[in-house]
């Protein structure tokens, strides 16, 4: 009776010892990488954003993606804007995206076909990021806002698909000023004194 004792203490230890190093790897692994998310709600009104005058007026959908590097609500997105781009490029409509002022830091490379544009008038009074506007074929501002509400955006809970599939159908669409819940971070450049 005494090794089958022995084997079974030794069991037991050893698989307590394993589980205080897998709850000590998995509470590092939370306290590292993931982050709580705190609801953040955010007023978006498109009213002071213009294209610049290269790309103003009648032409094709043009969609300008707003994104500061140093935002984690970022990483949560960009897969689904690379497959927005995948999807909609061939359907013609353009892709431009606008980086935080005095920020740095690049696009990942899958989103390497998004035209930058160094000054988007109006852009200094986004209230927060990442945010995207849609501009019609005629020119007019048709949308803008984030992508989606919560966490992390996808093709199933994401605003922009039904609005670029309706522009792509000649349907009107006026959707500037947004009220969201979810992962943003705030884009207003403080003032240096």
């Amino acid at each position: 009776m005494r090794p089958a004792y022995r084997t079974t203490l030794l069991a037991s230890l050893l698989t307590l010892v394993c589980a205080v190093v897998l709850w000590a790897a998995y509470d590092w692994f939370q306290g590292r990488y993931l982050r709580a998310f705190s609801e953040h709600t955010a007023v978006f009104s498109g009213d002071p954003l213009r294209l610049p005058d290269d790309l103003a007026g009648p032409g094709a959908i043009r969609l300008v993606h707003f994104w500061d590097p140093a935002c984690p609500c970022n990483v949560g997105n960009q897969q689904h804007l690379s497959e927005l781009v995948e999807r909609y490029v061939p359907q013609g409509i353009e892709f431009y995206s606008v980086q935080k002022p005095g920020s740095h830091g690049q696009l990942p490379s899958t989103l390497g076909g998004l035209k930058n544009i160094n000054v988007l008038p109006g852009s200094e009074q986004i209230p927060a990021s990442p945010a995207v506007a849609i501009w019609d074929r005629t020119g007019k501002l048709a949308y803008f806002g984030p992508y989606s509400e919560g966490l992390t955006c996808n093709s199933s809970n994401s605003f922009i698909e039904p609005i670029l599939q309706a522009l792509n159908e000649g349907r009107e669409v006026s959707a500037t000023h947004t009220l969201a819940v979810g992962c943003y971070c705030p884009w207003p450049v403080a003032a240096t004194k």
